[in-house]
């Protein structure tokens, strides 16, 4: 940046040069400053060059000094617009639009501001060297000091707080609002941060939307990022298409990508995870690499990869489309543990080790007691009559065959299991069944093989009784 001493010392060199070319052409100023056309012009050498241009103020030494044929410009401060030929351009400060050449529609308000602007149009800078080296850029507004202050080309930019979006140079279409807020952006663009240092260190990354202090202030390259609340998505570096809602979300996420947290503190341990998404305050706050995990309303567990968490505090789950409805042949029943899990039983080999016969282990099924009850009114209005077993009975029986709860007492009973004991008994009884019919087999051939053989000796018994009886006779 030049200094305050260089900048005079040149506008005293282009004094001097300007004092010893032919005034012919110069507007000689009327006594108290006012000039043909309505120029106004108050300071050592204001207008100093105007011919033709018509209603410009120039208020202070040099301003608007080299101006010609310009219209409608004002400037005010020393060196103010001194460069300028264009028109409409606004400048209030020392040094403000300095360089403008044949840029138009400017506004610069305070010391230096757009100082290097030279064909830059419809710019707006409003505080000490706010797009102080901006020269050929346009549309853009800053508004704090320094903001938009090392922008030289970049077009459509929106800076408003101190030292917004302070380093960008030629990216174009961001909006900063807050103080330091995008500041280290250079080149990169269509990003909006709102808010105390958002988007900081943002240099190359396109498409983050940052809204909160912090939010997204360390993303550097990352692209296509939201992040709204205080510190969402600090830590961001690289991580693409990340959304994070809430004071904290995916606060310590860095490389991540295409996750979705909602909710304070949501996601706020993940680092390097994809896919995630956690609603709710905290959820998901406790994965830190694992993808495609989904938390609502739960912290989740560190490690978890391609798990669904709903609720951690809940004592009842309601879900519509379900009751009513039937599955395909390939469903099966789904089963739920102490710790919320849900799945079926898997019968496949591969998934078995220690495969032995039940033999005997079923006998415990005769020493049950199946009961006729009702649920408490707190657990079924209705007071349906139910069918079962007292799972205490059955613990009593088999502790195997009961199942307890997270609290270590009994609760409930191994149903599935009953089923596969009585399938074992009764293919127990059908075996004797098939066994006592062989042996009953057996025993009928036996039978019929003594009954063929007791009528041959009866039918033989009564031949020689015919005989016997014959001879008598004679």
């Amino acid at each position: 940046m030049k200094t305050i001493t260089t900048i005079l010392c040149s506008l005293f060199a282009m004094f001097a040069f300007t004092c010893v070319l032919p005034m012919a052409q110069a507007v000689i100023p009327a006594p108290g400053g006012g000039y043909p056309n309505g120029n106004t012009a108050e300071g050592t050498n204001a207008l100093l060059d105007l011919t033709s241009g018509s209603y410009n103020t120039a208020v202070g030494y040099l301003a608007l000094g080299l101006n010609t044929t310009g219209a409608f410009s004002t400037a005010i401060g020393a060196g103010a617009l001194l460069e300028n030929t264009a028109s409409q351009n606004t400048a209030t400060g020392a040094a403000a639009l300095l360089s403008n050449t044949t840029g138009d529609n400017n506004t610069a308000d305070g010391g230096f501001a757009l100082f290097s602007n030279t064909t830059g149009f419809q710019n707006t800078a409003i505080g000490h060297v706010a797009l102080y080296f901006n020269t050929i850029g346009a549309n853009n507004t800053a508004t704090g000091d320094t903001a938009l202050n090392l922008n030289t080309s970049g077009a459509n930019n929106t800076a408003t707080g101190s030292a917004a979006l302070g380093n960008n140079t030629t990216g174009g279409f961001n909006t900063a609002v807050g103080e330091g807020a995008l500041f280290s952006n250079t080149t990169a663009e269509n990003n909006t941060a709102m808010g105390q240092a958002a988007l900081f260190f943002n240099t190359t990354g396109a498409n983050n939307t940052a809204t909160g202090e912090g939010a997204l202030q360390s993303n550097t390259t990352g692209g296509g990022n939201t992040a709204m609340g205080e510190e969402a998505l600090f830590n961001n570096v690289g991580g693409n298409g990340n959304t994070a809602n809430g004071n904290g979300a995916l606060y310590a996420n860095t490389t991540g990508g295409l996750n979705t947290a909602m909710g304070a503190n949501a996601l706020d341990s993940n680092t390097s995870g994809n896919y995630n998404i956690a609603l709710g305050v905290e959820a998901g706050r406790n994965l830190t690499a694992g993808d495609s995990n989904i938390d609502i309303g739960n912290n989740g567990v560190a490690g978890d990869s391609g798990t669904i968490r709903i609720g951690s505090l809940q004592s009842s789950t309601f879900i519509g489309g379900i009751a009513g409805q039937t599955v395909g042949a390939g469903g099966t029943t789904c089963y739920v543990d102490n710790d919320g899990k849900l799945g079926v039983f898997l019968s496949a080999r591969r998934y078995k080790e220690n495969i032995h016969g039940m033999d005997d282990a079923s006998v415990a099924l005769f020493s049950l007691k199946p009961v006729t009850f009702r649920y408490k009114p707190e657990f079924d209005k209705s007071g349906t009559p139910q069918f079962g077993l007292v799972a205490e009975e059955v613990a009593a029986v088999d502790p195997d065959l009961a199942v307890r709860d997270a609290k270590g007492e009994v609760s409930t009973v191994r149903y599935e299991a009953i089923n596969v004991m009585l399938l074992n008994e009764f293919l127990k009884e059908h075996r004797t069944v098939l066994e006592q019919g062989a042996t009953i087999a057996r025993q009928q051939k036996q039978i019929d093989a003594l009954t063929a053989g007791l009528q041959k000796v009866s039918t033989q018994l009564r031949m020689n009784h015919s005989a016997t009886q014959f001879v008598a006779s004679d």
